[in-house]
C-alpha cells in the first residue's frame, strides 16, 4: 500500500513541474525583453534628436543659401550647400530607423498601428529625400547658368524656382503624412501606457496641429506650417530626451513581452 502511495505521488508531481519550468522560461524571456527594450529606447531617443538636428540645421543652411539673390551663380561653388543637403538626406535614414526600431515595441500592443507607424516613417523618409534631391539639382542648374553667362537667365531662374519649390512641397507632404500617422502612434502610446499619458496627449495635440498647419501651407497660407511645428517639435525633443533618460514604461513592456511569450506575469 505504501509503495502504491509513493508511485501515485511521483506521478502527480510530474505535471506540476512542467508548468513551473515553462513559467520560469517565460519570466526569463520577459526580463531579456526589458533589457533589450531599454537599449532600444535610448537609440530611438538619439535618432529622434539626431533627425531633428540634421534636418533642421541642414535645411536652415541650404535654404538660406538658396534664398540669396545671387544663388544661381554661387550654389555650384558652395561646398556648404552640398554638405547641408547631405545632412538633410541623413535625416531620411534616421527617421526610417525610428520606424524600424519601434515596430517590435509597438507590435505586441497593436500590430496594425505598429505597421502603420513603420509605413509612416518610411513614407516620411522617402518623400523628404525626394525633396532634398530636388534641392540638390540646384547645383546642376547653377553650373549650367554660370557656363551660359547672362543668356537665358529667366530660363535658369525658372528651373531654380522649381527645384526650391519641389523641396518645399516634398517637406510639407512628408510632414502631413508624419502628422497623420503619428496620431495613431500617440493613441497607442496613450492606451498602452508605454510613456506617461500626458506625453502621449501632448503628441496627439502637437501632431494634429502640425498636420493641419502643413496642409494650410500647401494651400497657400504662408507661415502656418512653421508656426504649427512648435508644439509638435517641442514634443519630439522632449520625447527623445525622455526615451534616453527614462525609456519606456517597464510594466507596459512586460505586458507586451508576456503576450509574445504566451505566459502570465505576476
Amino acid at each position: 500500500m505504501d509503495e502504491m502511495t509513493r508511485t501515485a505521488v511521483s506521478v502527480a508531481e510530474v505535471p506540476a513541474e512542467a508548468p513551473r519550468l515553462r513559467y520560469d522560461d517565460g519570466r526569463e524571456a520577459v526580463q531579456e525583453e526589458l533589457s533589450s527594450t531599454r537599449r532600444t529606447a535610448r537609440v530611438v531617443g538619439m535618432l529622434v534628436l539626431g533627425g531633428y538636428l540634421t534636418y533642421g540645421v541642414g535645411n536652415a543652411i541650404a535654404t538660406g543659401i538658396a534664398a540669396a539673390p545671387d544663388y544661381l551663380s554661387s550654389v555650384s561653388a558652395s561646398t556648404l550647400f552640398t554638405a547641408s543637403a547631405v545632412w538633410m538626406l541623413l535625416n531620411s535614414a534616421l527617421v526610417i530607423g525610428i520606424g524600424t526600431l519601434m515596430l517590435p515595441i509597438l507590435r505586441p500592443h497593436n500590430k496594425n498601428i505598429a505597421l502603420g507607424y513603420f509605413a509612416t516613417r518610411v513614407f516620411e523618409g522617402i518623400i523628404l529625400a525626394v525633396g532634398v534631391i530636388s534641392l540638390l539639382s540646384l547645383v546642376i542648374v547653377s553650373r549650367s547658368y554660370t557656363e551660359a553667362g547672362a543668356a537665358d537667365a529667366s530660363y535658369f531662374e525658372t528651373l531654380g524656382a522649381l527645384a526650391i519649390n519641389g523641396n518645399f512641397m516634398a517637406y510639407n507632404v512628408a510632414m502631413v503624412g508624419l502628422g497623420l500617422g503619428s496620431l495613431f502612434f500617440c493613441y497607442l502610446l496613450f492606451r498602452s501606457k508605454l510613456v506617461p499619458r500626458f506625453l502621449a496627449v501632448w503628441g496627439l495635440v502637437g501632431y494634429a496641429i502640425f498636420a493641419t498647419g502643413c496642409v494650410l501651407e500647401i494651400l497657400g497660407f504662408a507661415g502656418t506650417g512653421l508656426v504649427a511645428t512648435i508644439p509638435g517639435g517641442l514634443f519630439e525633443i522632449f520625447f527623445g530626451i525622455w526615451l534616453i533618460a527614462k525609456g519606456f514604461n517597464p510594466s507596459a513592456i512586460t505586458i507586451g513581452a508576456a503576450k509574445t511569450a504566451g505566459v502570465l506575469t505576476p
